[in-house]
């Protein structure tokens, strides 16, 4: 293996790990070596990408957790931390983009979208 793609011995969280771009990239990290924490809202979906890493022999840990409330990046991480003692790489994956015209966005959805989209990796990046 290529040592610029040999993730072995690393520890990668990916929000939003459980679908989409974010489920193939927690694929990828697993295949070359990483043990992977997977993040998204839904934890049944994350247990699921989880089996699927642990049959390739890498450690897997599914989480559930909202990126853009602080109180479950905090969680997230700690949780990260009891399982692997540390975090390598971090993937702030999850994100959202209403489609709609912007004159229909309300407050509320547009501070969900700041929330998820910019203070959620910020928090996670300085944990």
């Amino acid at each position: 293996m290529d040592p610029l793609f040999d993730f072995s011995g690393k520890i990668a969280l990916v929000t939003g790990g459980s679908r989409g771009l974010g489920y193939q990239m927690v694929k990828a990290f697993a295949e070359r070596g990483a043990d992977v924490v997977i993040a998204s809202r839904k934890l049944e979906n994350c247990e699921k990408v989880a089996e699927e890493c642990r049959a390739l022999g890498r450690r897997a840990l599914a989480v559930a957790a909202h990126v853009g409330k602080w109180d479950q990046c905090e969680a997230l991480v700690e949780q990260a931390y009891e399982a692997f003692g540390h975090v390598d790489i971090l993937v702030n994956n999850a994100g959202m983009g209403p489609a709609m015209p912007s004159h229909e966005v309300s407050e509320a959805l547009f501070d969900s979208v700041v929330n998820l989209n910019f203070k959620g990796p910020f928090r996670l990046a300085s944990l």
